[in-house]
């Protein structure tokens, strides 16, 4: 079974990427994928809902050593007790990584999925990294292709199917 991790702002998230990354998590679960994230609010909590709609299953990476710290619509709760360094567990878990906006954690999730040549996905138009990333290479090693920028949810998860099966 397939693993797409969803990455994005946690309590900052905004209403428009609240709903993208909802849609976002819905298209994964109804490709029979499961979607892995952070576990917490914001994106990931959205993503988690939308694919628990689906019928989809969750994993959560939680930077805390308590279960307890996972959205509801976490299926799997994984605490690692690491803090910030979970964002290497969190990064590594997908086959593909969609970007919704974020912060410094996203940033550094997805610094992590670029080192290990992870396809990386980035919504564009909702501010946050995302944004800033789309379309762009993050070093100049070769064989690496630019992030895939992505304009809607159908688009993000279609293009990280894509790369998926292109990685194969």
């Amino acid at each position: 079974m397939k693993q797409v991790v969803v990455i994005g702002a946690d309590l900052s998230a905004t209403e428009q990427q609240l709903k993208i990354a909802e849609e976002i998590g819905a298209g994964i679960a109804k490709r029979g994928a499961i979607l892995v994230c952070g576990g917490r609010g914001g994106v990931m909590e959205a993503a988690a809902r939308g694919a628990k709609a689906e019928g989809g299953t969750t994993v959560a990476i939680l930077p805390s050593a308590e279960h307890t710290e996972a959205n509801p619509f976490m299926d799997v709760t994984i605490p690692t007790g690491i803090g910030f360094a979970r964002n290497a567990i969190v990064a590594l878990s997908g086959e593909a990584i969609i970007v919704v906006g974020g912060g410094c954690g996203t940033m550094s999730e997805m610094g992590i999925a670029w080192a290990y040549n992870r396809p990386i996905v980035a919504l564009t138009g909702v501010g946050g990294w995302s944004d800033k990333v789309a379309g762009t290479r993050l070093d100049e090693k070769e064989g690496r292709q630019p992030i895939e920028p992505a304009a809607t949810a159908e688009e993000a998860v279609e293009k990280a199917f894509k790369l998926i099966k292109q990685n194969e």
